[in-house]
């Protein structure tokens, strides 16, 4: 259903009787609300709006008990209408901001259940909710951008990537699970036609400036790291995975190694990602977290934010609850129950 909605709100702002405005908008809501879509199609050169946010703006207006006030309201309608607002690194159009309210903007991430749509699964052991990549690449990039993910493993960020219409190159230790990946992600639709590069080498030495060329462009516009924490799970016996370091000053060595090959390849003034949780070990709780945030750091990064979110349990947690809980109140720590996400801007 189409309807000229920007001339109604035109007409309302030549009124001057609140009481007229309030009928008008009066009847928009009903008509709104009757309308099946969850989308208003509009025909003034805006494809659509959400239904919802139209009703959340309508009502608005209708509770403003002075005529400025209600004009301020339909204005700031008419704007998010016919003007688009976007900043340098996403796609987002802030004069319809409250339309995003699945874009998570809080430091605080409760996310209750992983996302097992298409042909993102949870079987391989350490990778991370899609949630993760979805929210990150939705607030830091923008459609045909490239995205670098050093750490593939089963191409949770490539997926969610494809599907924003992202171009992305992941990297890969094992030659294994890198195949297994690549056809894993051949399995879904690739609507966008964007490119996907698969790489298996060791990220602290592959040619990243080759691989750009080839891709026809030359430089990525968002890196996200979900490296090995430390040595928690054991991915494989090659000597140059994270999860072999003999001790935490070679693992952070070896990260800071990636970091070093990567980063340099990152635009200025855009944005990296780090996804890492501590280490419990010999009765000492270890801030491996804190330890690679500051391996960025060193690099020149600026901190953005720290991000705290939820850690899944696993199934032998699930299983043993209770002894979890018991080993806690007898050893005097906190059962795990969070991760970090710390968002970095290269200057």
């Amino acid at each position: 259903m189409k309807f000229d909605l920007v001339k109604i709100i035109l007409t309302s702002l030549e009124e001057t009787d609140l009481e007229e405005i309030r009928k008008d908008f009066s009847s928009l809501l009903l008509f709104v609300k009757k309308n099946k879509s969850e989308d208003i199609l509009l025909n003034n050169g805006f494809a659509s709006v959400s239904k919802e946010f139209l009703l959340g703006e309508i009502n608005q207006i209708l509770k403003a008990h002075t005529v400025e006030r209600t004009k301020y309201y339909i204005k700031r309608l008419k704007k998010s209408l016919t003007e688009t607002k976007q900043s340098k690194i996403n796609d987002l159009n802030l004069n319809r901001w409250k339309e995003y309210e699945d874009i998570i903007t809080d430091s605080l991430w409760i996310l209750k259940k992983r996302d097992n749509s298409g042909v993102h699964h949870a079987g391989y052991w350490g990778n991370f909710i899609p949630q993760i990549p979805n929210q990150l690449l939705r607030r830091y990039t923008k459609k045909g951008d490239w995205i670098l993910d050093p750490f593939l493993g089963s191409g949770t960020t490539l997926i969610e990537a494809q599907r924003l219409g992202r171009n992305a190159v992941g990297v890969e230790l094992s030659k294994k699970v890198l195949d297994q990946t690549k056809k894993n992600i051949a399995k879904e639709n690739n609507q966008f036609d964007v490119k996907i590069e698969f790489v298996n080498a060791d990220s602290s030495s592959v040619n990243l400036k080759s691989v750009l060329s080839a891709m026809q462009t030359k430089s990525f516009q968002f890196q996200i790291f979900h490296p090995p924490y430390w040595d928690i799970i054991k991915f494989s016996d090659n000597k140059y995975d994270l999860s072999n370091a003999k001790s935490i000053d070679d693992f952070l060595t070896s990260f800071g190694n990636v970091l070093d090959n990567c980063l340099p390849h990152l635009e200025k003034k855009r944005f990296a990602a780090v996804v890492i949780s501590d280490k419990y070990s010999a009765g000492e709780w270890i801030p491996l977290g804190f330890y690679v945030m500051q391996e960025v750091l060193k690099r020149g990064m600026i901190l953005k934010s720290t991000i705290v979110k939820n850690f899944d349990e696993t199934t032998a947690k699930r299983n043993q609850k209770e002894l979890w809980r018991y080993r806690a109140l007898a050893g005097g720590f906190y059962v795990f129950k969070h991760e970090y996400i710390f968002v970095f801007q290269k200057k």
